[in-house]
């Protein structure tokens, strides 16, 4: 419809000319002042005193987009939650149903198109109205939608009591600053965009700010898609959403909706049947609550939780946290994860069944990423974010550290001790300074003085030691008959702590340091001053130089595990783990997000040495009984690692396809992993001792069979004949008298300094 400007009002005058009009007209001059505050409060007030008062009033109003709902989405682009202060969803005017445009107008606002902002009309007659004991509003649809611009302005700056509402703290200036910025509005925007933004910020409800986030929170439909009598029942709420709330006041909100269907058939915009059929609808709201955070995330609140962390801790979305949560809460952002909705409901499936709600609340968490490019599909574990009957509850991710590498908290459990799964990294240097797998070492050894000479080339000093002489236990493996001399391979294959060991006696230490630096094994845990408690650094080095390392004593995340064995699927090639592959603002303009960021770890031939010896753990060492198979009778090329801590309290096995790494773990979640896994009852399943191929093994083994086929199990290439072939030969360990004889408890022994060791045959 073409605009008409009032010929008493007209905008195209100057403003001075149009408060001259007020000042000269008596009669107008008293009952607008009547109408915007008391008569005492303006009194004495001259027409040239109000009029070089408007003269100082802003003319223009800075329309920055309101506060709109974030997005954070899976890689196939649905929704995994919405993020917000102010539930909205900005939709174009051709997307709001015309009953809904009509409705407005007829109730708010019946001569929008023929005003120029502020309808002189209007308050004439509000003013009649109320002289007569009938209080009207005089309000056009303009000036309430530049009342939203300035209070949502004032909300997103934290200046929630500064907020202006009609007829609770409005004074005579912010009338008349209103009024201003309303004329000046509608020289700059046309009806229609007047009209859209009004219909997008104004207030619904606390859950539904704008009509698309109302059309879904009580009609659970979309505004291009409301009804006529949903559509006049939203056009009411405008004037009072708490009295005309149709879930708490049905028949306050009929009252109201009806009245509006009245101004529509009065005004011509509906017919007398289309009136008739409205009023004869039933008020039966459809709600979909508006459920905002990751915490309501159905599929993946703790993915969800690690991405907005990652978020909230990013400088470039702004200098300190209180812009970081406005850019993210308010800016109606669209962030796109590298989440994969299958592999995510088959890891949250596993984790449940395998741990459950376990009455002891014992954790269980499973995350994997793609070793090419560090992406990660999926991080599930098995609580509840909410309390609940029966349910185990926590706000704790198992998956990730406590903080990042800048000391930002991440609202991770911080890992737990990997166990047997460290061996590999010993492997790793084993093959690096051209040793044979092949090559037979010393697995009878047990003891280990406080004066070995360990090689270290390393400033860091070697800390730790196995010798029962000497106040600590000799080093045990999980089950006798290992005590005896075994080609390397064999001793990886089957866990052998004193493989292991042996192994590492004829290394450089600070090599296996290089090889777990290279493949981004860190500590999940900090370490703090012990003075002041400050973190000193966030994620330390996993110290290969401390001898119970060589057997898993740091605690280590999850995620931080599956990406050290992604370099092994990746031909040695590390790919930091990343969740968040792009970010897009209200605009569409892009906002810092992560790439893919890889480096060369390890030599390609170790990597493929590596995963044959990982390969021999699943077709015929200690995971054996968990092979992952497509079929009953077809299984495909697969590298992993079992591990359990010595009180069995934290169990593992994490491994590879060339596809997907994943890591299982199961453990304790309470404390600092110092409850033991034994003698206790999981869903309904007693286990005198826990270890890594009983719970961890069957989540990691089903998991892999129903996804990793997905991402490709090619076969993994050969290592070269030296490392593979080498000719047999005895490397023995310095030689130590009178070696004990094996222990019949069969656990792993102690180091001090640091050095729990851990099971082996996990």
């Amino acid at each position: 419809m073409a605009t008409r400007r009032n010929p008493l009002f007209d905008t195209a005058t100057t403003l001075g000319k149009i408060l001259g009009f007020l000042g000269v007209s008596a009669i107008c001059g008293v009952l607008v002042a009547g109408l915007l505050v008391p008569a005492a409060a303006v009194s004495g007030s001259t027409a040239s005193g109000s009029i070089e008062f408007f003269d100082t009033l802003p003319a223009e109003l800075q329309v920055d987009p309101p506060s709109q709902s974030t997005r954070i989405l899976a890689a196939d682009g649905s929704v995994i939650a919405n993020l917000y202060a102010e539930n909205r969803t900005r939709v174009p005017l051709d997307q709001i149903s015309p009953y809904m445009k009509d409705a407005v107008i007829a109730i708010e606002d019946n001569r929008f198109y023929e005003h120029g902002g502020v309808d002189t009309t209007g308050i004439l007659r509000a003013l009649v109205a109320t002289a007569r004991g009938n209080k009207q509003g005089a309000s056009t649809i303009t000036q309430q939608y530049v009342n939203n611009v300035l209070n949502a302005s004032l909300e997103s700056e934290g200046r929630s009591a500064d907020v202006k509402l009609n007829g609770v703290n409005k004074g005579v200036g912010d009338k008349l600053r209103e009024m201003k910025l309303a004329i000046a509005l509608e020289k700059k925007f046309t009806k229609e965009q007047i009209l859209e933004g009004y219909l997008n910020i104004v207030f619904f409800n606390r859950d539904a700010y704008g009509i698309e986030a109302a059309s879904k929170f009580f009609f659970s439909t979309s505004a291009k898609d409301l009804t006529l009598p949903q559509a006049a029942l939203l056009a009411g709420l405008v004037n009072s959403p708490s009295a005309f709330d149709p879930i708490t006041h049905p028949d306050n909100a009929k009252v109201r909706r009806d009245l509006v269907l009245n101004a529509m058939l009065a005004q011509g915009k509906i017919t007398k049947a289309q009136h008739t059929a409205a009023v004869a609808t039933p008020v039966k709201p459809k709600v979909t609550p508006a459920r905002q955070g990751c915490a309501y995330s159905p599929t993946a609140p703790y993915f969800c939780d690690y991405v907005l962390h990652l978020l909230l801790n990013n400088p470039a979305y702004g200098a300190d946290a209180t812009e970081r949560e406005k850019k993210i809460f308010r800016g109606g952002l669209t962030i796109k994860t590298t989440l994969n909705p299958k592999a995510q409901k088959a890891a949250q499936d596993q984790v449940n069944a395998s741990a459950g709600t376990n009455a002891d609340k014992w954790g269980a968490a499973l995350v994997s990423v793609e070793p090419k490019t560090g992406k990660i599909t999926n991080m599930a574990q098995n609580t509840s974010w909410f309390p609940g009957k029966g349910k185990f509850d926590s706000q704790i991710n198992f998956s990730v550290d406590q903080y990042d590498d800048q000391g930002n908290d991440l609202n991770g459990l911080g890992g737990a001790q990997p166990g047997s799964t460290m061996k590999p990294f010993t492997f790793a240097e084993w093959l690096e300074e051209g040793k044979s797998m092949n090559m037979i070492v010393n697995a009878a050894q047990r003891r280990y003085q406080q004066d070995f000479p360990w090689r270290n080339t390393c400033s860091t000093p070697t800390v730790g030691w196995y010798d029962s002489s000497n106040g600590t236990d000799d080093l045990q493996n999980a089950e006798e008959g290992y005590y005896r001399n075994m080609t390397v391979l064999d001793g990886l294959k089957n866990s052998i702590n004193t493989a292991t060991f042996a192994s590492a006696s004829q290394l450089d230490l600070c090599g296996i340091q290089k090889v777990v630096d290279a493949v981004g094994l860190h500590g999940g845990l900090p370490v703090r001053d012990k003075e002041t408690n400050a973190i000193v650094d966030a994620n330390p080095k996993v110290t290969m130089t401390t001898l119970g390392n060589l057997l898993g004593s740091t605690q280590t995340a999850p995620l931080t595990m599956a990406s050290a064995f992604a370099t092994f699927a990746n031909d040695g090639k590390y790919c930091a783990p990343i969740a968040i592959t792009s970010v897009t603002d209200q605009t569409g303009a892009q906002l810092p997000a992560q790439s893919t960021a890889c480096r060369d770890a390890i030599k390609p031939e170790v990597a493929r040495g590596v995963n044959y010896a990982l390969q021999q753990v699943l077709n015929e060492g200690s995971g054996s009984l968990i092979q992952p198979r497509i079929s009953t009778r077809t299984s495909f090329p697969i590298a992993a690692k079992t591990g359990t801590s010595n009180n069995n309290g934290s169990t593992w096995v994490v491994g590879h396809t060339t596809g997907l790494a994943t890591a299982a773990w199961f453990g304790d979640a309470l404390g600092a992993q110092d409850r033991a896994g034994q003698n206790v009852t999981v869903n309904g399943k007693f286990y005198t001792g826990i270890d890594g191929y009983m719970i961890a093994g069957p989540m990691f083994s089903q998991f892999m069979s129903e996804i990793a086929p997905a991402y490709g199990t090619e076969p993994f290439p050969e290592p070269p004949s030296n490392l593979l072939y080498g000719t047999p030969q005895f490397q023995p360990s310095v030689p130590v008298p009178n070696d004990p004889q094996p222990s019949p408890t069969g656990k792993t022994g102690g180091s001090t300094g640091n050095g729990n060791g851990n099971k082996g045959n996990g």
